[in-house]
């Protein structure tokens, strides 16, 4: 088995979700960053599958799954596909939008969440105020009303660096993996696409009504707004926990895998040891 082996495919209303779906166990789900795929996902796919069953979708408009034509968001694509596999509760483990969806479905569909892993963001209203993220999302707003395709994914991968290093300082493998992945994406969707998103609103209003534990995952040279708003999110649900992967910044689980895995795994234990399942 590999991973093209594992990937499969689930009809919608609105075209197709792809997902990967290996091993057997408990539910866990791996949700990806915006204009990514499952593929960042890799490095953790294998060992987490030895102990759990492991779903790892492509968001709606990423990889393979289709593009909207209609509104949507992505919290009900992920509960549908759940549902579809009869599948959950689940933990979810999402990167920056993946770890938006997370809190998004904790908070539309608590009956499929086990637990949360977010890294890398807060809610899907994040909150913008330090000077570095202000500026490379003022450079991708400014290619994207140009046309400019290469300028925008420059400036989308620079979180991969973060604000004290530049992309040289971040291993090769890891920028040239994002870059791919990003560029695929945006090759799925014209320069007069509709946005079709909507929003989960009052988020941060709700968050604190969230009871499932929580783990909020930074990376230590992320950006003081994406580490500001994973602490926020874990000190105001009911059951918060904080951890560190030093020496990365937006993508902790790429640039320092077996770190991120240890994290993870400490966590899913004590979560199935709480609940006295077995891992």
């Amino acid at each position: 088995m590999n991973a093209a082996s594992e990937l499969k495919s689930f009809e919608t209303d609105d075209g197709r979700l792809v997902y990967r779906d290996t091993g057997d166990g408990p539910l866990l789900v791996l949700l990806h960053g915006g204009f990514l795929d499952h593929g960042m996902w890799d490095d953790q796919v294998p060992d987490l599958a030895r102990g759990h069953r492991v779903i790892v979708p492509d968001a709606r408009g990423h990889g393979g799954s289709s593009n909207a034509s209609r509104p949507f968001r992505h919290t009900d694509d992920l509960a549908a596909l759940l549902r579809h596999l009869d599948a959950g509760p689940a933990v979810l483990a999402g990167v920056s939008m993946g770890g938006a969806t997370a809190v998004d479905t904790a908070l539309e569909h608590p009956g499929l969440v086990r637990a949360l892993v977010v890294s890398g963001a807060g809610t899907s209203e994040p909150e913008f105020h330090d000077s570095w993220s202000r500026q490379v999302l003022a450079e991708q707003a400014r290619s994207l009303a140009a046309g400019d395709v290469a300028g925008w994914t420059d400036a989308f991968m620079l979180f991969a660096a973060g604000p004290h290093r530049t992309l040289g300082d971040v291993d090769g493998a890891v920028v040239r993996r994002l870059r791919t992945m990003a560029e695929g994406t945006l090759a799925k969707h014209g320069a007069d696409e509709p946005d079709w998103r909507v929003p989960v609103a009052d988020t941060w209003a709700r968050v604190a009504e969230v009871d499932v534990p929580v783990l909020a995952v930074s990376g230590g040279i992320d950006s003081d707004d994406h580490l500001a708003m994973a602490q926020r999110l874990a000190r105001t649900v009911v059951d918060g926990h904080e951890a560190t992967v030093e020496g990365t910044a937006h993508y902790p689980n790429m640039e320092r895998p077996d770190a991120f895995g240890e994290i993870l795994g400490d966590f899913l234990a004590a979560v199935f040891a709480r609940e006295g399942g077995a891992v």
